[in-house]
């Protein structure tokens, strides 16, 4: 069987042990149908739930066990800071859509900008580097935008050359993009995500740019096998 397949679960399936009573019949024309509680439902309007099925971790060695699991409790840390950036990302801008002033657009913004970095300065002032680094990867994963790019939008251009030069000089890079296709450890990442979300762990927003996790898992265990 392969280390990762999508399945399908029939809502029906679901109910088996509930009183709700489910057979299926076919027509003269071949077409299936539920029978649910004396009703006939069209089998493909029963809605499908998908769930990936997740393979059983295996490294190479101890300290590949050793980075993957200090990976996982950054990455823990820090995503939902990246999901509460695009939350109050989107509601800025839906509420900035509303506001037809720019004299008010401006000061909304303002506001916005300073509630945010309270809200945030005191929560992240004590990241390490490499949780730093992650989080900007996260941003740019949940926004579709750099952590560069929203200072420029919300701030000037230089203020963001400002804090990208800062950056640096801990090396973090704020222009940094989320790739888990070309970069092993963005693919980790995504990896440690998927498992948190199924387990409860981490709560599911959906990124800005499509990832398909298993096609994801696919090319990397294709690269994993060519090396």
């Amino acid at each position: 069987m392969k280390i990762h397949t999508y399945i399908y679960i029939l809502f029906g399936l679901l109910l088996t042990t509930s009183a709700i009573s489910q057979e299926t019949e076919k027509d003269s024309l071949g077409k299936f149908y539920y029978i649910i509680e004396g009703d006939t439902i069209p089998k493909e309007f029963i809605d499908l739930e998908e769930v990936v099925l997740l393979n059983k971790l295996n490294f190479n060695s101890k300290e590949d066990r050793r980075r993957y699991l200090i990976l996982r409790r950054k990455t823990r840390k820090v995503y939902p800071y990246a999901k509460l950036a695009s939350e109050r990302l989107t509601t800025m801008t839906e509420r900035l859509s509303e506001i037809e002033s720019k004299r008010d657009r401006k000061r909304y913004t303002k506001r916005i900008q300073k509630y945010i970095e309270e809200e945030f300065s005191e929560k992240l002032k004590n990241l390490t580097r490499t949780e730093g680094q992650i989080l900007v990867k996260l941003i740019h994963r949940q926004t579709g935008r750099t952590a560069f790019d929203l200072v420029k939008e919300l701030r000037t251009g230089w203020r963001a050359f400002w804090y990208n030069t800062t950056a640096n000089m801990f090396d973090i890079s704020i222009k940094e993009v989320y790739d888990p296709f070309t970069t092993k450890e963005d693919y980790l990442i995504e990896d440690i995500l998927e498992r948190s979300f199924q387990a409860n762990i981490l709560e599911r927003q959906k990124p800005a740019f499509e990832i398909d996790y298993l096609d994801l898992t696919s090319q990397w265990n294709k690269k994993s096998v060519n090396n």
